[in-house]
């Protein structure tokens, strides 16, 4: 069985990701599996260029191929923001609600109509340090006025996707990776994988 190695030590994409590879003959490790290693620094002005960083740096420390992803809440009113900062949005070491709380903070009283926005995922794989391989995957919807659902992560309870009545923190995890950003990224990835020698 294939070893793949998930540059990143967030066990609610790894889940996410476990369920989507579910049926292919991979195991899935995780920066977790290497605590010797620091975390990479994002400081990469692109999701691409983070996701990238993320791929190679993983590949180096451990010599296995390596599976990284920068994704990014593009909301079209603030200009693209917080795009690659989604994660710090509210600061350094913000939570999940902290974050949230500032992004309704920012789009109170904006008016429906101007609250869309699009999450946006950039997967990186890099099976030898040579080569990189990189997808996309995007989701449109809009910005919610108030947090609703329980499940998922980040900014999921705020996210209403364009044509459901459930924000990603409502769905299951199955139905949110048919539709999502990363879901999409994970399916074009699968693709890839089947087609270059690893």
């Amino acid at each position: 069985m294939k070893q793949l190695l998930l540059a990143s030590n967030n066990a609610d994409k790894a889940t996410e990701f476990r369920s989507a590879f579910a049926e292919l003959s991979i195991t899935l490790k995780t920066l977790k599996d290497f605590p010797q290693f620091p975390p990479t620094e994002e400081d990469a002005p692109t999701l691409e260029g983070n996701a990238i960083k993320k791929a190679m740096e993983a590949w180096e420390r451990t010599k296995l191929p390596s599976l990284a992803d920068d994704t990014g809440l593009e909301v079209f009113y603030l200009d693209g923001r917080p795009g690659v900062y989604s994660s710090r949005f509210a600061g350094e070491g913000a939570t999940y609600a902290d974050n949230c709380r500032k992004l309704i903070a920012e789009m109170k009283g904006v008016a429906p109509r101007r609250r869309k926005a699009q999450f946006r995922c950039v997967l990186a794989f890099v099976p030898d340090g040579k080569n990189v391989h990189c997808v996309e995957g995007v989701c449109v919807g809009v910005i919610t006025e108030a947090p609703s659902g329980g499940g998922g992560f980040g900014y999921d309870p705020i996210f209403l996707p364009d044509g459901y009545t459930q924000t990603f923190a409502e769905m299951s995890v199955a139905l949110k990776n048919t539709l999502s950003h990363r879901g999409r990224a994970i399916m074009a990835m699968k693709k890839k994988l089947a087609g270059v020698a690893w």
